[in-house]
């Protein structure tokens, strides 16, 4: 799996990475959404690698991601940061997976 980030999406990003001591996962939420297929993807920055986690390719930052949740998302994907409202958006090639990709700190 490889994300893209934009500059603007690095540079809203990059203040929480800063000092090396957290790293970025990309989650496929499904907490209160009743199904397993019914999940929203978000970002989370967490201290350490869970037991099940494996190193997406990430430009300019890897990610961490389950690869249970893999099927839920393409190969490829971008994020964006829209700072006039203040989200970031997760898209690929082929679609919009949200407009309001949820970071968690």
């Amino acid at each position: 799996m490889n994300i893209q980030f934009t500059p603007a999406a690095a540079e809203a990003i990059r203040p929480e990475l800063a000092g090396g001591r957290r790293r970025l996962k990309l989650l496929y939420d499904t907490e209160g959404c009743g199904c397993a297929v019914s999940g929203v993807p978000a970002l989370q920055f967490v201290d350490r690698p869970g037991p099940d986690d494996r190193e997406g390719e990430g430009d300019p930052f890897p990610f961490l991601y389950e690869p249970r949740h893999e099927v839920f998302f393409e190969p490829k994907m971008k994020i964006d940061y829209d700072a006039e409202r203040g989200a970031f958006v997760l898209k690929s090639d082929g679609q919009i997976y949200t407009n309001h990709l949820r970071l968690l700190r």
